[in-house]
């Protein structure tokens, strides 16, 4: 038997399913890590894209940020912050909040940016004030890119958030190193197949979501 038939039944072992430490636990921790992450860079990176893609000021240094953001090896970041603040879910925190930010940060600006001017240009000349024209026009417009980048950013967070176990956090990335640890590959398998499902799973939301809102737009 090689090693992916052995995972596969590894997971579908009822002994490794329930509890705290099964796989519907973990996978639901995984997946809330994501969430997490992704929220937490979305709450910084939209308001600052918007505000870069709406005023047009400030571009070089945001893209200059998010390319040294994207360059800091995440599991370098996972250590350090948990050397300084120990271990646990805020260190791995900071580094898939730092992963994911350059990708929600750049579809909110390129939304903005993509929009044709001579929209603006109309909305303005209606009497619309900048508060409006973002809200109502630009943001709106700007949508699907959003939309992209937030997918973006998940895909990579959902594959990063195993490293959120070698700094004593859970997630799937749990049944990964103890895998390691032990040399039990086909649990190691296991593991990466799951992340794999889960961001599959997510993937079609995604898909699902940038379909109705273009839908959306077109019927407007």
């Amino acid at each position: 038997m090689n090693y992916f038939s052995q995972a596969i039944a590894w997971i579908a072992d009822p002994a490794n399913a329930s509890g705290p430490n099964g796989v519907w636990a973990r996978s639901w921790e995984h997946l809330w890590y994501t969430i997490l992450a992704v929220v937490l860079a979305s709450v910084i990176a939209i308001p600052l894209g918007y505000l870069v893609g709406h005023t047009g000021r400030g571009r070089g240094l945001v893209v200059a940020s998010s390319g040294a953001a994207r360059a800091l090896p995440t599991l370098g970041v996972v250590t350090l912050v948990g050397l300084v603040l120990g271990v646990g879910l805020i260190a791995p925190m900071v580094a898939l909040v730092l992963l994911a930010v350059p990708s929600v940060l750049a579809g909110a600006y390129a939304g903005i940016e993509a929009i044709d001017p001579r929209t603006v240009d109309a909305a303005r000349a209606m009497g619309m004030s900048e508060w409006q024209i973002l809200t109502r026009v630009e943001m709106p417009l700007g949508l699907p890119l959003l939309i992209g980048g937030l997918r973006s950013a998940t895909l990579q967070v959902v594959a990063t958030a195993t490293l959120a176990a070698y700094v004593g956090a859970g997630g799937l990335g749990r049944f990964l190193f103890l895998g390691l640890k032990t040399q039990d590959y086909p649990q190691m398998l296991a593991a990466a197949l799951l992340v794999v499902v889960l961001a599959l799973i997510l993937e079609g939301v995604f898909e699902i979501s940038e379909r109705v809102t273009a839908r959306r737009l077109h019927t407007h």
